[in-house]
């Protein structure tokens, strides 16, 4: 049976649980969407030079896996971190070539492996953490809830990107 309450995950402060229930809800929903993908359809290009579902996955983990450096070592990535996730960072013809011929299970992978890092950080933390302030590098003041907030809305903007990419791909409209 499904529910549609969101609520406090246990095993987290409050607000902190729910932001985890938000972050696994959005992915699990993403998951649903790129279960029956074969190595095809993830690296189909539709318009020719846009991006494939493989490398919005990977985006997806890039993201995440940034707000992590940011947030929980208050940092920014190193030339090794960075050169790993540039591709899937900045997205484009680089990535498509870097992300391609892998099933969906190596895709889920990385997903897992960068998420269970940002719970098992999470359950560190109080909900005062989320409200810890900085300024980005411009003077413009931000806080780590809206840090996570970002990682939230970005997988679920490309989850849009995606779910019209399947869509086209089943109606054989391109290939």
């Amino acid at each position: 049976m499904k529910d549609y309450r969101l609520i406090s995950v246990n095993g987290y402060s409050e607000k902190i649980g729910t932001l985890v229930w938000m972050l696994e809800n959005a992915r699990n929903v993403t998951l649903d969407e790129v279960m029956a993908l074969n190595e095809d359809k993830l690296d189909t290009r539709l318009q020719g030079n846009g991006n494939t579902i493989a490398t919005l996955l990977m985006h997806i983990a890039a993201i995440e896996y940034v707000h992590q450096i940011l947030t929980f070592e208050q940092r920014d990535l190193t030339e090794k971190e960075y050169a790993k996730w540039q591709p899937a960072l900045e997205l484009g013809e680089k990535a498509c070539e870097v992300y391609k011929q892998q099933p969906l299970s190596y895709y889920i992978t990385v997903l897992q492996q960068v998420r269970e890092q940002t719970l098992s950080f999470l359950k560190t933390q109080h909900d005062s953490w989320l409200f810890e302030e900085d300024k980005w590098p411009n003077g413009v003041p931000i806080n780590h809830y809206y840090l996570w907030y970002h990682v939230l809305e970005d997988e679920i903007s490309h989850r849009g990107q995606i779910r019209m990419m399947i869509r086209q791909l089943s109606e054989n409209k391109c290939h």
